[in-house]
């Protein structure tokens, strides 16, 4: 699972700080000073998280909500503030952050914030790698029913033959009575 997580502060001191604390905690932080240095890092392939001040110079943490947002809708923003009210953790989460902290914050309770956002993060992931696998299909599931354990034996013994590219021809029990008049 990713440890990954993006820091976004303006605050030198600050961001170093978060950055050992993480460390210290078996996380990846990857370090930005600003939206325009972190913009470059934010991908839909990027498979960590954002942590990031609200109150930065020139583009804030909001404007790097949206651009999150943009894209990947599914990628965690973790917004932080000194100067936090009810009206702005209201506005962060209804314009999608996945969480709203408020500084300073309790060591534990941003860890906690950042486990639930990187597990959710992993699930995302995941849950892509398999949508491929998904909206193929499984042919064997698909063409042979059933759900009894001969069902799944045989499927199984069909995708490992299938694996060869070899030509099989898969037919069930013959019947006397219920023979075909061209096996006659």
């Amino acid at each position: 699972m990713t440890r990954k997580v993006l820091v976004v502060d303006d605050d030198a001191a600050l961001r170093e700080a978060l950055a050992q604390t993480l460390e210290l905690n078996d996380l990846e932080p990857v370090t930005a000073g600003s939206f325009v240095a972190a913009k470059d890092l934010i991908t839909a392939e990027f498979d960590g998280v954002i942590l990031s001040d609200i109150r930065m110079p020139g583009r804030d943490g909001f404007h790097l909500l949206d651009y999150v947002r943009g894209t990947d809708e599914d990628l965690p923003v973790i917004l932080r503030t000194g100067e936090g009210d009810i009206p702005m953790a209201v506005r962060a989460m209804s314009q999608g952050a996945f969480g709203f902290l408020e500084k300073p914050c309790v060591t534990a309770d941003l860890l906690a914030a950042l486990e639930r956002a990187l597990k959710t993060r992993h699930l995302v992931l995941e849950n892509r790698d398999f949508k491929p696998q998904l909206e193929e299909g499984d042919p064997a599931a698909r063409l042979l029913f059933g759900t009894s354990e001969q069902s799944h034996e045989l499927r199984a013994r069909v995708r490992a033959v299938a694996a060869t590219m070899a030509e099989v021809l898969v037919a069930g029990p013959r019947q006397a009575a219920a023979s075909p008049r061209w096996q006659k």
